[in-house]
């Protein structure tokens, strides 16, 4: 578990173990996961998403408190796969970092509560799992829109993004910002605070 350079967001490398079988992997393990984020993840929901070449899907995001941290990884084909700091008042609010998730290296990247999420597909064909701490509440539900100049992210130039009418319509992170949608950063630690606090009892 590699720490990226922006907090409450990692990436797991894993040991594959190949011979002329095939291999074998640990993608994700509970105890090598609490130790780095400093608390136990729930487990509620599992989501599959298929995606042709150039799908881009995000930025996406749940209100905090609740939340939901995610653990995604891309079990066929290719992603680049971007976190996004969006709490209010972070130090590191706007920054953005990628990571190429695909079906060779099998890196699995964690998100905490309040970080936007998007990917685009690199291959014909992607599909990623998402391991889901709390379930999906449309309620909850907010998106920032991954094109926004202002947040910048390099997505490939070779690639036409495709998007849903919804994430095409998203605000951008300042108007976002202005209506409040956005997780407050300090709402934020005290939550993962409070998630840290449960291992202690």
């Amino acid at each position: 578990m590699e720490p990226l350079s922006i907090d409450g967001t990692w990436c797991h490398t894993p040991r594959v173990h190949s011979d002329q079988r095939g291999a074998f992997l640990e993608s994700y393990r509970a105890t090598d996961l609490q130790e780095s984020i400093g608390h136990r993840m729930d487990l509620a929901q599992v989501n599959c998403s298929v995606s042709r070449r150039g799908v881009l899907r995000g930025i996406h995001f749940a209100d905090v408190p609740p939340g939901q941290a995610k653990y995604v990884t891309c079990v066929s084909g290719a992603v680049l796969d971007v976190v996004v700091d969006i709490r209010a008042g972070s130090p590191t609010f706007g920054r953005w970092e990628a990571v190429r998730l695909d079906d060779e290296s099998r890196r699995g990247l964690y998100i905490a509560e309040g970080i936007g999420h998007a990917f685009m597909a690199l291959s014909e064909q992607a599909t990623i799992f998402y391991l889901c701490s709390k379930p999906y509440a449309p309620g909850r539900e907010h998106e920032v829109n991954p094109l926004d100049p202002a947040i910048g992210i390099d997505w490939p130039a070779d690639l036409e993004p495709i998007l849903s009418d919804k994430d095409a319509a998203a605000p951008t992170l300042k108007e976002a910002l202005d209506a409040s949608l956005l997780p407050d950063y300090d709402a934020c630690l005290a939550h993962y605070d409070t998630l840290a606090a449960r291992i202690a009892h």
